[in-house]
């Protein structure tokens, strides 16, 4: 299999599925990725839920809609860097 014959697939699976990732992303959104993966699975699972909702003494569905609620923002909020101007180093 040659070299370009690889990268078009890889590119292909790249735009077919959201979780495979492209060249330009940060180290934010694969780990959101992977959190929204793992809890998609959790709530996919019925004895893992199940578990889940005995461990925290709640109902199914209160942990499903926690879940669920989690995948919004996985990581939390996005944090921007703060660049210090000269004033702030004074």
């Amino acid at each position: 299999m040659d070299k370009f014959s690889l990268n078009s697939q890889l590119e292909h699976l790249q735009m077919k599925y959201v979780g495979t990732g492209h060249a330009d992303l940060s180290k934010y959104e694969w780990l959101a990725n992977q959190h929204r993966d793992s809890l998609a699975s959790y709530i996919g699972h019925a004895p893992l839920t199940a578990y889940f909702a005995i461990a925290e003494n709640e109902s199914i569905g209160s942990i499903k809609y926690n879940l669920l609620m989690n995948m919004v923002q996985p990581c939390g909020p996005l944090h921007k860097p703060v660049l210090k101007t000269s004033k702030d180093q004074e």
